[in-house]
């Protein structure tokens, strides 16, 4: 239920794009070789990605389509080797300047993917979890006044 009211927020107040099909995340998901948990999922089937509290292409949360997630070592550090990241880190939210807020496909809990941070400066060395699911970091992020929550980085922009 929470989800659901999450996502009419994020509808009336924030600019998402048009939703996926299930054909487009059926494709997504053989490509990248995991699965959407429940509440990523049901995210992509009303909006394939979006801006909160600015529209695309900048804003400081940018939830990125299906076609734009790709192996955070990929995006962070421009190589797929093991040193540059864990294979199981996935990118799920632009925060820019090559920061972002990433996806653990291999530490799921309770069916749900935990969200780090990726500092570009500190990952893959540092990545610490700032929410335990993507429903979690929604509501945390709709809350945020358009701050890093996890960051304390002072007062809500207006």
């Amino acid at each position: 239920m929470l989800m659901d009211n999450l996502l009419a927020e994020f509808f009336r107040h924030h600019h998402p794009n048009p939703p996926a099909s299930a054909q487009q995340i059926a494709a997504f998901e053989a490509r990248m070789g995991w699965q959407l948990d429940a509440e990523m999922r049901a995210f992509y089937l009303r909006s394939n990605g979006g801006g909160l509290f600015a529209p695309m292409p900048n804003p400081k949360y940018g939830i990125l389509s299906l076609d734009e997630i790709q192996r955070a070592r990929v995006a962070i550090r421009g190589r797929d080797q093991e040193s540059a990241g864990p294979a199981s880190h996935f990118t799920l939210v632009d925060m820019q300047d090559t920061d972002f807020v990433i996806v653990d496909v291999a530490a799921a809990k309770n069916s749900r993917y935990p969200l780090l941070d990726a500092f570009h400066e500190t990952y893959p060395d540092e990545a610490p979890c700032i929410a335990e699911s993507f429903e979690e970091f929604l509501e945390k992020a709709l809350r945020s006044g358009n701050r890093a929550f996890w960051l304390g980085d002072g007062p809500p922009e207006k």
